[in-house]
C-alpha cells in the first residue's frame, strides 16, 4: 500500500463523522437567543429554592410529593404552558416522618445521628432496648437467634472500614477523562440470571421481616454506607395498604455505628433510646406524572419530551437528585416559551414520580401511552417490581409510539452538561455533536455511544423509543450528596444548572424543529432466561 494511502485514512476517519455533523442545520440565532435568556434572565435557582427549601424532600405519596406535584403545575401554568396536568398511576401508600432522635443512655449518654428508612413504622413513643450486634442472612442465622432478640435494637452490618480519602471530593471532568469517556464499551454482564438473585433477596427480606417482628424486636440498625456524618438513606418496599411494615429500621452515621460496636466488642452493655415519629398515608394510593406542553404547529402530532424525577429520598431536601434536574426541565420550558418559540413538534415536560423506587412513573408513563408488555403469570415474576421482570411477551405498540421524536433526561446530580449519551444509536451521534457544537465555549461537546442506566430514560430505551440521560459534571454527588442528609440546596452551583437549562431548551428546540425525528435503533426483542442478564447498561444506581 502506497505511503500517501495510509495517511489518507486516518483523515478520512476524521472527516467522516465531521461531514455527518455538518448536514446537520442548526439555527444559531436561536441558540444566541436561548443562551441569552437562559444565562440573563433565568428563573432555574428560584424554582429549586422552592422545591427543597420550601417544600423539602418529596417522598413518593408523601403530602409533601403531592404539594410539589401542584405547585410545579400552577408553576408551568403561570408561564403560560399547554393542558399542563397530572397523570394518575397506582402505587401504594405513601410516608413521611417528622423526627427521629436517638441516643445511646447507658454505659455513657451520647446523641446518635441516624434517620429512619422510608415506609418503616414510627416507635409510638419513646422506646429503650439493648443493643446487640446480629448478621441475620439465612435462614440458619434465623433459627441460631430464635428467641434471644426481644427488646433487643438490632445493629446488623460489621463496622464500617473508615480510611482516608484519597481524593478530592468535588470533580469535574477534565479533557482527558472527556475523550476517555467516547470510547465505546459493550456494556457489562452482570454475570448469571440477576433476577433470580434478586428474586432470592426478596424471599429472604420477607422472611427476616416475619422474624424480626416474631422476635419483638425494638428496632433494627445499619450503618451509613457513607463516612464524615453523612446519612445515606433510602427505604423498603412495604408500599402496600395494609402491608406489615415490619420493625422501625434506622440507617446510622458510620462512626456512631462503630462506636457501639466498639463498645460491644468490649463486653460492655449498650442501650439506646429511640423515638421516632413516622407515618403512613394510604387515603390515596395512586401516584401521580406532572405534564405540560408547548404545542407544535405543523408536526403538532409529533412530540419531543425532557423530564426529571420529582421525588427524592428524605435524608436531605432532594437538591441534586433531582430537584436540580426538574428545575432545569421546568427551566427549558420556560426559556422557550418566554422567546415566543412556535415549535413544528409539540414539546412536552414531565416530572416523574417514584424515580427512587424503580424509575415507576415514568415505567407507567411509557406503558400508559408508547409500549407494554403482558403481565407476566408466573406468580415470582409477579413478586418482583417491574424493573427487575424479564421482558417476555411481544410489545404492545400504542399509536403515539410512532409519533415520539426523542426523550431527554438530567438526574445525575446538579452538575452541568458536558455532552450526552448515544445510547448505542450510532445514527443519532452526529446529530447531537451538531447541537452541541454552539455550546463548546459552555463546556459541552461530548457525544459518547456508551449506555448509562438507572434513571428516567431507561424505560424509553428498553421498548425502542429514543431515550437519553446528559453526561453532567460529578462535583460532589456521589461522594456527598446522592441519597444523604447533605442532599440540600447550598451543595447546587448556580453556573452549572444555568448552563444545564440552556442545552435542555436547545436539544428540544433542535428536535422540535428538525425535519425528520431522531432515528431508532432496532426495536428490542423479548428476554428469555437463557439471554437473562447478559447485558446491562453501567451508570447511576
Amino acid at each position: 500500500m502506497r505511503r500517501g494511502l495510509v495517511l489518507l485514512i486516518p483523515l478520512l476517519l476524521v472527516l467522516v463523522p465531521l461531514a455527518s455533523t455538518a448536514q446537520e442545520k442548526v439555527d444559531l440565532q436561536m441558540m444566541t437567543r436561548i443562551r441569552q435568556e437562559g444565562l440573563k434572565h433565568s428563573h432555574v435557582m428560584d424554582t429549586v429554592e422552592h422545591l427543597t427549601d420550601v417544600i423539602g424532600p418529596r417522598v413518593t405519596n408523601s403530602p409533601a410529593m403531592r404539594e410539589a406535584n401542584r405547585w410545579t403545575a400552577d408553576t408551568l401554568k403561570a408561564w403560560g404552558l399547554a393542558d399542563v396536568h397530572q397523570e394518575p398511576w397506582e402505587f401504594g401508600r405513601g410516608w413521611s416522618f417528622d423526627d427521629c432522635a436517638v441516643d445511646m443512655v447507658e454505659p455513657v449518654a451520647a446523641p446518635l445521628l441516624a434517620l429512619p428508612k422510608a415506609w418503616t413504622p414510627g416507635t409510638r413513643g419513646p422506646v429503650e432496648g439493648r443493643a446487640v450486634r446480629a448478621a441475620i442472612e439465612s435462614q440458619e442465622d434465623m433459627d441460631r437467634l430464635h428467641g434471644t432478640l426481644a427488646g433487643a435494637v438490632v445493629f446488623l452490618d460489621k463496622p464500617v472500614d473508615i480510611e482516608p480519602p484519597e481524593e478530592a471530593e468535588f470533580h469535574r471532568y477534565s479533557g482527558a477523562e472527556l475523550e476517555a469517556l467516547q470510547e465505546y464499551r459493550p456494556p457489562r454482564s452482570r454475570g448469571g440470571d440477576w433476577r433470580e438473585r434478586a428474586m432470592r433477596r426478596f424471599r429472604l427480606a420477607a422472611k427476616i421481616n416475619r422474624f424480626l417482628v416474631d422476635e419483638k424486636v425494638v428496632a433494627t440498625v445499619e450503618p451509613s454506607s457513607r463516612d464524615a456524618g453523612l446519612i445515606r438513606v433510602g427505604g423498603n418496599r412495604s408500599y402496600g395498604v395494609g402491608e406489615n411494615p415490619g420493625v422501625p429500621g434506622l440507617v446510622m452515621a458510620a462512626e456512631h455505628y462503630d462506636r457501639i460496636l466498639r463498645l460491644l466488642d468490649q463486653g460492655r452493655e449498650v442501650k439506646v433510646r429511640l423515638d421516632v415519629k413516622a407515618r403512613f398515608w394510604e387515603n390515596d394510593t395512586r401516584a401521580d406524572n406532572t405534564i405540560a406542553e408547548i404545542p407544535g404547529t405543523d408536526l403538532a402530532d409529533e412530540v419531543v419530551m425532557a423530564g426529571a424525577h420529582l421525588d427524592s429520598w428524605h435524608g436531605g431536601t432532594g437538591a441534586t437528585d433531582d430537584a436540580a434536574g426538574v428545575a432545569v426541565v421546568m427551566e427549558a420550558a420556560r426559556i422557550l416559551h418566554a422567546l415566543g418559540v412556535h415549535p413544528r413538534r409539540t414539546v412536552r415536560i414531565a416530572l416523574w414520580s417514584s424515580e427512587e423506587q424503580g424509575l415507576n412513573g415514568s415505567r407507567a408513563y411509557v406503558s400508559q401511552h408508547f409500549a407494554s408488555r403482558p403481565e407476566p403469570t408466573d406468580p415470582e415474576q409477579k413478586a418482583l417490581p417491574s424493573w427487575a421482570r424479564r421482558n417476555q411477551g411481544p410489545l404492545e405498540l400504542k399509536p403515539a409510539y410512532s409519533k415520539l421524536s426523542a426523550y431527554f433526561n438530567l438526574d445525575n446530580g446538579g452538575g452541568r452538561i458536558r455532552g450526552i449519551y448515544a445510547q448505542e444509536n450510532d445514527a443519532a451521534a452526529p446529530i447531537f455533536a451538531a447541537w452541541l457544537a454552539p455550546f463548546k465555549d459552555l463546556g459541552a461537546d461530548t457525544v459518547t455511544l456508551r449506555t448509562t442506566g438507572s434513571t428516567d430514560h431507561v424505560p424509553f430505551d428498553s421498548v425502542g423509543l429514543p431515550g437519553f440521560q446528559f453526561i453532567q459534571d460529578p462535583l460532589d454527588y456521589f461522594p456527598r450528596t446522592h441519597h444523604t442528609n447533605m442532599d440540600v440546596y447550598d451543595r447546587l452551583q448556580p453556573e452549572d444548572l444555568e448552563q444545564a437549562s440552556v442545552i435542555m431548551a436547545a436539544f428540544l428546540y433542535d428536535a422540535a424543529m428538525r425535519e425528520s425525528m431522531i432515528p431508532r435503533k432496532p426495536a428490542p426483542v423479548e428476554e428469555t432466561p437463557e439471554k437473562a442478564g447478559r447485558r446491562t447498561a453501567g451508570g447511576r444506581s
